[in-house]
């Protein structure tokens, strides 16, 4: 039997950068490299992982500024060589750091050659926005035929989705795909309203993978699995903005899990480590993920 070939990376992101202006009053406007599969993969790179990135940028000023940024960390940055805008958001921040978003972004991910890898996350507009989600989709196809594993966080936009039961089935279609799922209690509450969030997330995990995991902000997190539910707190911290902190959540979900079906313990585990990295994040100004050293440290490491 031949070997097998090894990955070229350990994990692949697909999705979008987007360039954060953050908008505080009184304050002037600070641009930030952003978009959630960005910030994923960013923090990947960051906790040590050989991480890609396919997504599109502009060849301008913002796009240089999120390439840079992505480079820094180890990140190898793919694009379909498309040359549209970068797209951009206006994250509006209210007296409790709480973050609102408004964006100028298309998806239009044409057909392109990905990076042998065993681990694919797909995440946010990604994987609703047509005509890049149906092109993202058939990737995270090809991946699984290959025999990567695959992981996916709707992130959902609310403004950005369009018609929720068209959003709904798109983010169905992705869950069927995926090994791992995690969303946050508002991106359930908003594709299934008046469904109790538990609920929403016991039926996905009856479409197909094998951990449906949930943030509930401040509350901590539950994971879902066929063998039971784990559940982790959030670790006290004092909030700065909530910008990334999802993003840090899910890298730091993905560098500790090493398989698509963990032990209730191994799960416990990642749940914590993935909290304690967006404690770290919200505890300081924008999508500011933690090193490795940092998440190592006995106190979660500096948070300023």
């Amino acid at each position: 039997m031949a070997e097998p070939t090894p990955a070229d990376v350990d994990l692949l992101v697909i999705g979008e950068c987007v360039a954060d202006i953050v908008r505080t009053p009184g304050l002037p406007d600070r641009p930030h490299p952003g978009g959630s599969p960005a910030n994923v993969a960013y923090g990947l790179a960051r906790l040590g992982r050989r991480t890609a990135l396919l997504t599109q940028l502009g060849e301008d000023l913002y796009g240089e500024l999120i390439r840079a940024h992505l480079e820094a960390a180890g990140v190898t940055v793919l694009t379909d060589g498309q040359d549209v805008p970068t797209p951009t958001a206006i994250v509006t921040l209210d007296p409790t750091g709480s973050a609102s978003y408004e964006f100028a972004i298309d998806w239009t991910l044409a057909p392109t050659p990905t990076p042998r890898t065993r681990h694919v996350h797909l995440g946010s507009l990604a994987s609703v926005q047509e005509p890049g989600a149906a092109v993202a989709r058939r990737l995270l196809r090809e991946a699984r035929a290959a025999g990567a594993t695959v992981s996916y966080d709707p992130n959902v936009r609310p403004g950005l989705v369009g018609e929720r039961a068209a959003a709904v089935a798109a983010v169905e279609h992705c869950v069927v795909l995926s090994d791992l799922v995690k969303a946050s209690d508002e991106d359930l509450a908003f594709l299934y309203p008046g469904v109790p969030v538990r609920d929403s997330a016991a039926r996905w995990l009856t479409l197909g993978p094998a951990v449906v995991i949930v943030t509930r902000g401040g509350d901590g997190a539950f994971a879902l699995t066929a063998d039971g539910e784990v559940r982790t707190d959030a670790p006290r911290t004092t909030v700065v903005d909530t910008v990334g902190a999802g993003d840090s959540f899910m890298s730091a979900l993905l560098a500790t899990l090493d398989t698509p079906r963990p032990s209730l313990d191994a799960l416990t585990t990642a749940l914590r480590t993935a909290a304690a990295a967006a404690a770290i994040t919200v505890s300081r100004a924008g999508a500011n993920p933690p090193t490795a050293a940092e998440l190592a440290a006995p106190d979660g490491g500096p948070h300023g």
